[in-house]
């Protein structure tokens, strides 16, 4: 919709409001934001201030990509994928409360989100989680002491985890903004950075006493992408924090870290108290059919029905009747027998010629004829990929 289009439809929906009415508010909106946010989007969020609806009965608030976003605007939308969660913390002085804070993420960069009081309760009970897709609708953007733009949501703000009518694809996760270790240089000392490796090496806490004499304490481990390794130095509160999921071969993506000159030669990422770091969950390995070999075992495999599932009852050495479900599974590599036993051959029985399906947890072993097949267990699970 062109900004002409969006201010005949303010003038058709809210007839009390005059076209110099909208300009002279443009105007103003423009010179606020320095030219930095197009007319188009400046009028839709003017057409929300005016209450005024667009004909399908949805309001003219749309959300802005953080790349439009200036300190000084209200009532503003926006959409992203949480890379970073912190804990609220509390403070006193003419006001107490507390306040808690978010990194989120959209394709033209990260954003930090700052929730207010009674906001942060979705954060304290653990609602809001990394990976979501979240909208906050009605906040306002102010300059934080670096001279970064930052959103904050207060009591008459809305936030909205995961919404239906969002594409999740145009939200990237934090892998987008991550940079390899190998590509960390001098240009990068004393900037910010995300990065995403395994813990190589680990090396025990100690403590120190700071220049105003309290204690505090550091920790230093090896971080390595494949690319390079790297020393990670962990700073007070973030060591107890860290000390409890921190193991080698552990996998992290740590957010907003800085990089330093080291000690000796070479560069150091820092971890301190405006860091997140997250322990990775293992990532499920897919097997390609042409792969598999007898005796592997918690086998992930992908790939598609391609015969009609046969269902009969088999009676096992020791007697036992079971169900089984044998059909044709076939990837880009070939294909194989897969066979479907007692809970998972009803399930099997159901698939159609042609589904796409995942079968975790499974194992190969030699069936009949010798070949090479499939086989379930208790544990297996049989997905069909919509």
């Amino acid at each position: 919709m062109t900004a002409e289009e969006i201010v005949d439809e303010i003038l058709s929906m809210c007839p009390e409001v005059s076209r110099q009415q909208i300009m002279e508010r443009l105007e103003r909106e423009k010179k606020k934001t320095g030219g930095f946010i197009s007319g188009e989007s400046l009028l839709r969020v003017i057409a929300a201030e005016f209450g005024c609806e667009i004909s399908n009965g949805e309001a003219l608030l749309p959300a802005l990509s953080l790349g439009d976003l200036v300190p000084g605007l209200g009532d503003v939308t926006i959409v992203g994928r949480v890379v970073a969660v912190f804990s609220p913390k509390t403070f006193n002085g003419n006001r107490s409360g507390k306040f808690a804070s978010l990194l989120i993420a959209d394709k033209e960069g990260i954003f930090r989100v700052v929730l207010w009081n009674d906001k942060t309760n979705m954060i304290e009970s653990g609602e809001v989680k990394t990976g979501q897709i979240i909208r906050f609708s009605h906040g306002y953007t102010r300059e934080d002491r670096g001279g970064r733009v930052e959103l904050h949501i207060g009591e008459k703000c809305d936030i909205e985890i995961n919404p239906k009518d969002v594409d999740t694809k145009d939200y990237p996760t934090i892998r987008k903004f991550a940079t390899k270790i190998g590509e960390l240089t001098q240009v990068h000392r004393n900037e910010k950075v995300n990065v995403i490796g395994t813990v190589r090496k680990l090396f025990p806490a100690t403590t120190f006493e700071r220049q105003d004499l309290t204690p505090g304490k550091v920790m230093r481990f090896m971080l390595s992408d494949g690319t390079g390794e790297i020393p990670v130095v962990v700073w007070n509160e973030k060591v107890d924090e860290l000390e409890k999921v921190l193991k080698i071969g552990v996998g992290l993506q740590i957010v907003n870290a800085k990089v330093k000159k080291a000690a000796g030669e070479g560069l150091e990422i820092h971890v301190g108290d405006l860091t997140f770091v997250e322990a990775l969950k293992p990532e499920q390995e897919f097997l390609r059919l042409a792969d598999l070999k007898e005796g592997l075992n918690r086998v992930n495999v992908e790939g598609q029905v391609a015969s009609k599932p046969m269902l009969r009852d088999v009676r096992t050495s020791r007697q036992e009747l079971l169900k089984l479900a044998t059909f044709e599974l076939k990837d880009e590599t070939g294909t194989m027998w897969v066979s479907a036993w007692r809970k998972h051959a009803e399930t099997a029985a159901n698939l159609k010629l042609g589904d796409k399906i995942i079968i975790k947890n499974a194992y190969a072993r030699k069936g009949f004829g010798d070949q090479l097949e499939i086989s379930t267990r208790d544990a297996t699970s049989i997905t069909v990929i919509h």
